[in-house]
């Protein structure tokens, strides 16, 4: 029997995460949503407004056997930008903050771990914002907000900002890509 583990992140507009944890081998489940602010049961006009405190974020649930936590990360870091804050790109806000919302001791110590290698490393000439604070609760988005890639490739967003940040992703990590 798989034990899956859930991972919480916010890299900026969830669209775009959402996408590219779907395709990774060892992904169960990706919901995209809201999470680490004040307001419960928030909509996304709500969290748009800047004034709930939450981020747009993803909830992954995957099977550690194939796909390590430090390794969700890894590819987390890899497809936003975690040194601006409250920011990805034009999209501009405390909801589209870069975030790791942790759900257990172990997952603190291994993004902090993270964070700290990637700084070392200077991937970035910047150092790392990303927020790292504790999972309390997850708001699931509307459900136009869920696989909203896939339900529309044809949009502007999706074509400008999404599908470049795919195609990204689908270079760097073909050998970790789920088969179809």
């Amino acid at each position: 029997m798989t034990i899956y583990e859930t991972a919480t992140l916010g890299g900026g507009c969830f669209w775009c995460v959402d996408t590219i944890f779907r395709e990774l081998q060892g992904v169960e489940k990706v919901e995209s949503g809201y999470a680490g602010g004040r307001t419960a049961n928030p909509t996304y006009r709500d969290v748009c407004s800047g004034m709930t405190g939450h981020a747009e974020v993803v909830q992954v649930t995957f099977d550690p056997s194939v796909l390590s936590f430090r390794d969700l990360l890894r590819v987390f870091f890899t497809v936003h930008d975690p040194t601006t804050p409250d920011r990805q790109g034009a999209d501009i806000g405390t909801q589209y903050r870069s975030i790791i919302l942790y759900h257990s001791d172990e997952q603190r110590e291994t993004a902090k771990q993270v964070i700290d290698e990637l700084n070392r490393e200077k991937v970035w000439d910047d150092p790392i914002v990303t927020q790292l604070v504790p999972f309390t609760t997850f708001y699931s988005a509307e459900k136009y907000h869920q696989d909203y890639y896939s339900q529309n490739p044809n949009q502007p967003y999706c074509q400008i900002v999404i599908a470049p940040k795919v195609a990204k992703f689908r270079k760097a990590y073909l050998d970790r890509l789920a088969k179809k």
